[in-house]
């Protein structure tokens, strides 16, 4: 039997006596789609945080493919097959395009404490680098200043970076947030092109989009999983209003 793309086991995280995940167990499936839901201050982040490996869990376990990774540092988990986006934009803005996702690249070699060395130096990087932006449409924008491009683009930037590492797992933290209508529809459409080697873990408040992505979803509240399953069954489900949808 395959072992599960990601499992999370039991994973809790606490500040102060207040749990932000409680006991949180879920089982992602190669190659699925699932959407990550809850209110405001559910936990989402937080857990995707503690799978990524910026926050450590206080107990629990978090395997990918079968692999403990709870202990291990986020550049190591990236090493693994996994990365992420992140629902606040973190890219050099004084850059261009391509030296962010350059650079992001070489964050994953050993060569990254070279820093001595130009990246001119690294050639193979700056052909990965334009294959990212490629597929996700930003070639022609590849020198480009991070300053200087659209929201929407940034976001793209983002998306290309996490694709760029080819990963085994990729985690979306509200890749549609802020965008206009048309710039959804674009990013929208490049997730769906995103290939089945790769399984994807989503959060994002856009219902209507996000839930044309999803096979299944997990409805957070207060740090615990509330409803998890088929996507259909949990939107259906009555706990499923009560506490997120509202009607």
């Amino acid at each position: 039997m395959t072992d599960p793309a990601l499992e999370v086991i039991n994973l809790k995280k606490a500040f102060g006596g207040l749990a932000v995940t409680q006991d949180v167990s879920l089982v992602v499936r190669p190659g699925e789609r699932r959407l990550i839901i809850g209110p405001n201050g559910a936990g989402k982040t937080t857990l995707f945080n503690q799978i990524s490996g910026d926050l450590r869990p206080n107990s629990g376990q978090i395997r990918l493919f079968g692999a403990d990774i709870t202990g291990l540092p986020p550049y190591r988990r990236a090493h693994c097959g996994l990365s992420r986006t992140y629902q606040i934009i973190t890219l050099f803005a004084g850059d261009t395009i391509q030296h962010n996702v350059s650079l992001a690249l070489l964050g994953l070699r050993p060569s990254r404490w070279q820093i001595w060395l130009p990246m001119s130096h690294y050639r193979d990087i700056a052909v990965e680098a334009r294959q990212a932006l490629d597929a996700v449409g930003l070639l022609h924008l590849a020198d480009r200043s991070i300053s200087d491009i659209a929201y929407g683009e940034r976001r793209r930037v983002e998306l290309a970076i996490a694709l760029a590492q080819r990963p085994r797992v990729l985690l979306l933290d509200e890749p549609l947030a802020g965008l206009s209508n048309a710039e959804r529809t674009t990013v929208k459409s490049l997730i769906a092109s995103i290939p089945r080697e790769t399984t994807l873990v989503m959060i994002e408040h856009d219902m209507d989009t996000a839930l044309d992505l999803a096979e299944t979803v997990t409805l957070l509240n207060y740090g615990r999983v509330i409803v998890d399953g088929k996507r259909d069954a949990v939107i259906a489900d009555e706990r499923t209003r009560e506490v997120y949808l509202g009607t």
